[in-house]
């Protein structure tokens, strides 16, 4: 009896040691991020997701913008990423800035160059004659692209907007400086060189090139939290400053 029960306790200890033993199932890794092609800024593309699939968002955000172009009311238009979709939010400063000129906000986040380009000729500027056009982009591509690369995207997107619009005065804001300190600031020291390289676009008739970067900063050339909160977004008192800076000629674009 004594053996009986020592033998089941064996057993036991033998089958629990067993199943430690025995691996887990295998997770199933998830699936690898699909490698895209690089995107030349100054090549019209959609943006797309680590799947590979154009960004839902993305083309949510077109088709809406195309849909109010097919409208034909909007005199101005906003062209831009993140920081011009931001307006969206500061609905009392905009209204109160643009209101009366029919605006239409065409930025959309995380875009680059490459993806307004795409956007214009594939939609936004059809069934519209604005009679100015405002476009501040080319933060998002300073991790990819060379100063030239980023500054010829610009100037393409410019290009396409006067053939598509000739009618149309175009606002060019030089890229907006980005980084809490000056210096060293490897991204704002680039975006420099983009903006003096687009500023010779201005031709004093059609293409009209503003840099109000400088009235975000303080005397020592830094940024504020309270200009923007993470050193490249605005706040509602740097949204203020931005449609102070360029109000007089919108005013005189607007005409």
């Amino acid at each position: 009896m004594k053996f009986n029960h020592l033998a089941a306790s064996l057993l036991l200890l033998l089958s629990i040691s067993a199943q430690a033993q025995t691996p887990a199932p295998a997770v199933k890794p998830a699936a690898p991020a699909v490698k895209m092609p690089p995107q030349p800024p100054d090549v019209a593309a959609q943006k797309y997701g680590p799947d590979g699939k154009v960004n839902p968002g993305f083309a949510a955000a077109h088709e809406r913008f195309v849909k109010i172009a097919q409208e034909g009311k909007a005199q101005l238009v906003f062209l831009g990423d993140s920081i011009t979709a931001g307006w969206g939010s500061k609905k009392e400063i905009w209204d109160k800035a643009f209101g009366q000129y029919t605006p239409a906000n065409f930025g959309i986040g995380g875009d680059r160059t490459q993806h307004v380009l795409w956007r214009i000729t594939n939609g936004e500027l059809d069934g519209i004659k604005p009679k100015a056009a405002v476009l501040m982009i080319g933060t998002n591509n300073v991790s990819t692209d060379t100063a030239e690369g980023i500054a010829k995207g610009v100037t393409v997107i410019v290009e396409t907007i006067r053939a598509k619009q000739p009618q149309a005065k175009i606002l060019l804001l030089a890229v907006f400086p980005r980084g809490e300190k000056a210096t060293p600031n490897p991204g704002r020291d680039k975006l420099k060189q983009v903006n003096a390289i687009i500023a010779k676009l201005d031709d004093g008739k059609n293409i009209h090139f503003l840099d109000i970067g400088d009235k975000f900063l303080q005397p020592d050339g830094s940024l504020t939290k309270e200009i923007m909160p993470d050193f490249l977004h605005l706040s509602a008192a740097g949204y203020q400053i931005w449609a102070d800076a360029i109000s007089p000629k919108l005013a005189e674009l607007m005409k």
